[in-house]
């Protein structure tokens, strides 16, 4: 929010829970009073009934980003979704429009063999998918069959395919904000316990109502199946706010992990958020805001 403040910017969410509406406690989504101080996109646009793949939120965040240049402003992308930066950035694999006949289909089917077997019926149609994607990989395994079911190609087979580059000879400037590691966690701690007294469990309680399909990927959001088993009376509060905090922070170690791996040349900031910590950020941005704009 700084950053867009500082240089009449627009804050893009890139966040794979943070699209859908009906979370916004659970999902740490921006409150709306932040959404007042800067122009905010692509936050709770989605219905949780929806499942949002890479290709349609690369899709969106391509039509907000030409809109701020169309307007002069800075995109300002802001998430931790790496599949979701990486289409963007990296491009997309060049698979057709699938019917959502063939999603409705193995939705269907991983609902009624279960995650195992369904596995073992993707691996007949992409055995490269199945051999890397893990039973519990519900939303990409359901991919693999969908894709490879309608097109009579190997999902993976589709992903070895030159990509297509969704903003052609735009550059990125990647900052990664990487707190050392106690404060991350503690920050993490103190975040879903605010989540919980802020109406963590009301939210969720809702959404129970909806009675969506576990496999969608909201009901996947982080703390989500922790709240559902203290409402179904299965387990203390106090338990499943530590088992939520625990799965976050291993959540987070992979972020950390994508991070390294994924983003080698990006700007990397180890401080806590300060003034001077602010500084580095602005410096970093007005150097490459300038630079592309020349």
């Amino acid at each position: 929010m700084d950053v867009a403040e500082q240089y009449s910017g627009t804050v893009i969410n890139a966040d794979s829970m943070q699209v859908y509406k009906e979370l916004r406690e659970v999902t740490a989504r921006p409150s709306v009073a932040d959404e007042k101080r800067v122009p905010h996109r692509l936050f709770g646009v989605l219905s949780g009934a929806e499942s949002c793949s890479a290709g349609h939120w690369t899709e969106l965040a391509v039509g907000e980003i030409k809109t701020c240049f169309d307007t002069g402003q800075l995109p300002v992308l802001v998430g931790g979704t790496g599949m979701y930066l990486k289409s963007l950035v990296e491009g997309l694999s060049p698979i057709p429009d699938i019917d959502a006949k063939y999603r409705d289909q193995a939705t269907a089917l991983h609902k009624t063999l279960g995650a195992d077997a369904f596995k073992a019926e993707v691996a007949k149609l992409d055995p490269e998918s199945a051999q890397r994607l893990p039973a519990g990989d519900t939303q990409r395994l359901i991919r693999a069959w969908e894709v490879s079911s309608a097109t009579g190609r190997a999902f993976s087979a589709w992903q070895n395919e030159p990509r297509i580059q969704p903003l052609p000879g735009v550059n990125f400037a990647h900052i990664a904000l990487v707190p050392p590691r106690e404060l991350l966690y503690a920050a993490i701690d103190a975040r879903f316990s605010r989540m919980v007294e802020g109406g963590a469990l009301a939210e969720v309680r809702d959404l129970m109502s909806l009675d969506l399909d576990p496999a969608l990927p909201l009901m996947k959001a982080l703390g989500v199946s922790e709240l559902i088993a203290h409402l179904n009376g299965d387990m203390s509060l106090d338990d499943a706010v530590a088992k939520a905090q625990q799965v976050s922070r291993n959540y987070a170690k992979r972020q950390l992990t994508w991070v390294r791996s994924q983003l080698p040349d990006a700007h990397v900031l180890t401080a806590q958020y300060s003034q001077s910590f602010r500084q580095e950020i602005f410096s970093f941005v007005q150097q490459f805001w300038l630079t592309e704009r020349a």
